[in-house]
């Protein structure tokens, strides 16, 4: 397995360059950069990003010896695959083909994309179908591109267990969408090695923070050891299901020296992969 880390992990304040600099610097093997909606510095990588822009982020992460290990995004948080509005479900839907085409361009093969968020306006079914529905049509061009959709588990609600995430996974019938993994979001109601158990084999990327299950909401996400992941049992799950992608942390940076966070997640995750 490989040591990965996402661009929020980095004082907010930090560019892509910067961050892909330090990231090279902490002895990571691979940097997961994320769409914005408005731009930090230049490069960004935003929904109007020209070829160009994000040729310049490519450039920067090979002139440092350190590849894209994938695309993410929070913006499916505002625009949802599954919201009542046709338009957000459509601005949903090109945040997706945006990413894929700009994880061609950075020579990555995989995007995170949240499926959707049930509310009290948007029904468990209503959800489920409307993302089934989207998440086929974009499988095409996830197919044609050679990107995979890794669809991740959030706290959205929805696609609550292991089995169920499969059974919408195969609903969908592509080779190219499969589960972005993260570790420290099911500990709130389940455990992350029953969960490799039953989709080792779908597992595109792997997210790594640790959880504190007496906090219990999302002041409850921690950086790495300092929750209640049992790591050595789900370093055993994935190496059963001969996983040998990335472990990408993605943690909330210090209050105080908030670039030193990247250093020790480097660190510790150097710890979990000789688990």
């Amino acid at each position: 397995m490989k040591k990965g880390i996402n661009c929020w992990t980095f004082p907010p304040y930090f560019t892509v360059k910067e961050c892909i600099e330090n990231a090279k610097k902490a002895g990571f093997d691979g940097i997961e950069i994320n769409m914005e909606e408005t731009k930090h510095g230049m490069p960004s990588l935003i929904m109007d990003s020209t070829k160009d822009e994000i040729i310049q982020i490519l450039k920067i992460a090979q002139e440092n010896k350190i590849p894209i290990s994938s695309v993410a995004t929070g913006l499916h948080w505002k625009y949802p695959l599954t919201d009542d509005d046709p338009n957000v479900r459509k601005k949903g839907i090109e945040i997706v083909e945006k990413m894929i085409d700009a994880a061609k361009i950075l020579q990555t093969d995989a995007i995170l994309v949240v499926p959707g968020v049930v509310n009290e306006n948007v029904s468990y079914a209503q959800a489920y179908e409307r993302s089934l529905n989207a998440l086929k049509a974009l499988s095409k061009k996830a197919e044609a591109e050679k990107v995979y959709i890794g669809i991740e588990n959030v706290w959205n609600k929805f696609l609550l267990s292991p089995i169920e995430m499969k059974r919408f996974i195969d609903e969908i019938g592509s080779s190219y969408v499969r589960f972005y993994f993260d570790v420290g979001n099911v500990l709130a109601f389940s455990y992350p090695q029953h969960w490799i158990e039953v989709l080792g084999d779908y597992i595109v990327r792997v997210h790594v923070k640790d959880f504190d299950t007496s906090i219990g909401n999302i002041q409850g996400f921690k950086n790495l050891f300092e929750g209640d992941v049992n790591w050595p049992k789900v370093i055993e799950a994935l190496k059963k299901a001969n996983y040998e992608g990335y472990l990408t942390a993605e943690l909330t940076p210090y209050k105080t020296h908030p670039e030193m966070l990247v250093y020790d997640a480097s660190e510790r995750l150097d710890m979990i992969l000789k688990m």
